[in-house]
């Protein structure tokens, strides 16, 4: 099959704008597919900043800090596709997003070994109390001193949250010969020799070691709070490498304070400095063996390389083919290239009729639809039109005059 030209609109007059410091690998793999128009920030931008430059804007990446409102963007109108070079999805207000036919997409699993890595390594540094020996060391005295310190082997860990994160710490703290409790809102297969455990409370009261990897969401707000940390035992230790709000860190500093708590790793806050070098305040600063790091755990060269392939591949893939496979606000199609046609992509609100109409419309003009593909959400509907070249132009401008069309797009 010869190959389908990628995209009927000028590569050159795309513009791609990146926020936050995206890897290169982003900005590379884009430039080598022929995109010259790609302006890069390494910082986040105030809103007021982000609605002026996003106006002109097809594709935009951000990472965690940068919040997509409504209000920005109702700004974009070129707007086609949002990366968000990260885990999660949370700082783009979706709803907006899927009403104005914007596709979102992340990578969810792209830093997943960095973060599990780094729970094993905060594990060992609090248990063995390394936190409170190099602390000494570097004020210059000596603490060769076993009291307190233990191995991880034979200890029981406890995750809280059993996804992509939580389930590769099983496998990790099982290699180091721990026993693994894990606790998820819903059902999950245990790998190895873990166990499903019935509460939070019964793994809080079982586990040396308690992880946490839950989303942010409203049933998870303090999900560890002055209440149920009076479950772990007095020598356990407890790690956030999740969300800022997940915790709440007055009741952790209490226990740790009175000696209910040996020691925790934190690396998420509620609020968190907007870049690097901003001032960092937190009421667990000062407190023996706590390790407290600045939002760290996924950022690995290798994982931050790994983001700026996966989602550059997720962007392209939509730019170029119309493939919305892991977005978060357009329904997922994946599709076959069509040869001697044009494709065209119709996002509308998700109404009875709609398609009907569509037909209608290319049937009455003798339009020959050589290939259709459909999938809806709640709220919207994502058509991809096969058409004959000869009348592409005019199938276009019918799909514009439907009613309850939110973007028209000739792809090729």
């Amino acid at each position: 099959m010869k190959q389908v030209k990628p995209t009927s609109y000028p590569k050159e007059k795309i513009n791609i704008l990146f926020l936050e410091n995206i890897s290169d690998a982003a900005v590379h793999f884009f430039e080598e597919n022929g995109y010259v128009s790609i302006r890069r920030i390494t910082g986040a931008l105030s809103e007021s900043e982000l609605k002026k430059a996003i106006k002109d804007v097809h594709i935009l990446g951000i990472r965690s800090k940068m919040k997509i409102t409504a209000d920005i963007l109702a700004e974009a109108k070129k707007l086609q596709a949002i990366g968000c070079f990260c885990i999660g999805v949370n700082q783009v207000d979706l709803y907006a997003a899927t009403a104005q036919g914007v596709a979102v997409f992340n990578a969810p699993y792209s830093n997943t070994r960095s973060v599990a890595e780094l729970v094993i390594g905060a594990s060992i540094m609090l248990v063995r109390k390394i936190i409170d020996k190099n602390k000494a060391a570097h004020e210059g005295k000596w603490m060769k001193d076993a009291n307190g310190s233990h191995e991880l082997r034979g200890k029981t860990i406890g995750i809280v949250g059993y996804g992509n994160i939580g389930s590769q710490v099983s496998v990790l703290a099982e290699a180091m010969g721990m026993k693994v409790l894990f606790y998820d809102a819903e059902t999950k297969l245990p790998l190895g020799n873990a166990k499903d455990s019935k509460s939070l409370k019964e793994l809080l009261k079982q586990s040396d070691v308690v992880t946490l990897h839950v989303p942010e969401l409203t049933s998870t707000k303090n999900l560890i709070n002055k209440s149920n940390i009076k479950s772990l035992k007095k020598d356990a230790v407890l790690i956030n490498y999740a969300r800022g709000e997940v915790v709440d860190l007055d009741g952790l500093k209490d226990a740790l304070l009175q000696g209910n708590l040996a020691g925790a790793a934190i690396d998420v806050f509620p609020v968190e400095p907007e870049k690097n070098g901003d001032d960092f305040k937190s009421i667990l600063q000062g407190l023996p063996n706590v390790l407290i790091t600045p939002h760290i755990g996924g950022s690995t060269q290798e994982a931050q390389n790994n983001i700026g392939v996966d989602v550059s591949h997720k962007l392209f893939n939509y730019l170029e083919k119309g493939i919305t496979l892991g977005s978060h606000t357009i329904p997922a199609l994946a599709l076959p290239p069509q040869e001697n046609t044009h494709r065209i992509l119709h996002i509308h609100k998700n109404v009875p009729g709609v398609l009907s109409q569509i037909n209608t419309l290319l049937s009455k003009n003798k339009i020959n639809i050589v290939g259709q593909y459909l999938k809806t959400n709640d709220n919207i509907g994502y058509v991809v039109l096969d058409v004959d070249r000869g009348l592409s132009k005019t199938a276009l401008e019918l799909l514009k005059s439907v009613p309850e069309t939110i973007k028209v797009r000739m792809l090729y």
